[in-house]
Order: structure tokens, then sequence, then C-alpha cells
């Protein structure tokens, strides 16, 4: 089978790996990352923009290789969320990351599943309201380059507990088993 991941980021490529490989496991699984514009801002801020990315990164990369069996779009996102218990609590407001995740099989059969979201510490919400990308804050913060395409913020988080990768491949699995034939 032939996969396209809508992205060159090696943590999205190893969880498409990772999920695919666990969803067929009697197949071979030939996976390729290429570099598609999700069609949205380098930092989603909401749940509908981070799915429109990860949608578009698909349609993006079934028309660069049309010839795949899959297609794959992985787009973290962050968005701002006041439970409504503590809505009147004018000092809570709290950041969570999450990811959306999109398949497209080649006969035309789509997928899609939401990781788990995770509230960021102010610190990092404070970088995010000066316009910085998660990724860029956890750097910054922490005195890194480029950790998004390793760990991730959830992976610094929890000091390695669960990785990006972690985090992407029960949605990746989830996405894919609505593919499945019955």
């Amino acid at each position: 089978m032939l996969i396209i991941v809508a992205s060159t980021n090696p943590v999205k490529i190893k969880a498409a790996t990772l999920g695919f490989q666990k969803v067929f496991p009697f197949k071979t699984v030939n996976v390729k990352g290429v570099s598609v514009d999700s069609g949205v801002s380098d930092q989603p801020k909401t749940d509908d923009e981070t799915l429109t990315g990860a949608t578009n990164r698909v349609k993006a990369a079934a028309k660069a290789y049309p010839e795949a069996d899959f297609w794959i779009g992985l787009e973290g996102g962050i968005a701002k969320v006041a439970p409504s218990s503590l809505a009147s609590a004018k000092e809570y407001e709290s950041i969570f990351s999450f990811a959306w995740v999109v398949v497209k099989s080649a006969t035309g059969q789509l997928g899609g599943s939401r990781t788990a979201s995770f509230a960021l510490p102010q610190s990092v919400v404070t970088k995010l309201n000066q316009g910085l990308e998660l990724g860029d804050a956890m750097d910054e913060l922490h005195h890194l380059k480029n950790s998004k395409q390793r760990q991730g913020a959830v992976g610094l988080l929890t000091n390695g507990l669960i990785t990006r990768t972690d985090l992407y491949l029960p949605a990746v699995i989830l996405a894919l088993s609505q593919l499945k034939k019955y």
C-alpha cells in the first residue's frame, strides 16, 4: 500500500506509519511524506480551523499523488476553553492543544478522529498570546530548537511519558477504523 502523509514532519510520518501497520498488519506499508499547504494559519486557533487544515492537507496530497492508496493529514491546533462551570471566573482561561487526523482512501472513503487534548501551562499561554506558535513557544521556554518534530509540547510537558507520536497514534487508528470493510 502507498500511503501519502500530507507533511514532512517525522513525528507525523511515524504516527501514520505505526497506525497503518497496526490496522493493516498483513500488508506492506510504503509511507511517503509530502509538503503541502494546509490552507489555514500556521497555528490553527480553533477546533474547526484545525480540522479544516487536516482536510485541506489530504486534498492537496491526493492531488499531488493520485496513485496512492491512502492520504492522511495530521494537523495540530490550539483552542481557548472556559468550562461553563467556571465561565464566570474571569481569571480562568486556558488554551488546550490537540490535533485532527483525516484519512482518505483511494475509493473515496473518509475517516477522521481528534486526539486527546490537554491544557497548556500559563507560561505557554502567555507566549501564545504574544503571537508565537506552540512549537516556537515550547522551544523558547525549554531552550530547544524544532521540538515539534520530536517530542512536541506534550512530550516536554509530560517529561516524555507521552510523546507527540504517542498522542497522534490512537487518532490515526480511530480514523482508519472507519475505513475498514465489515
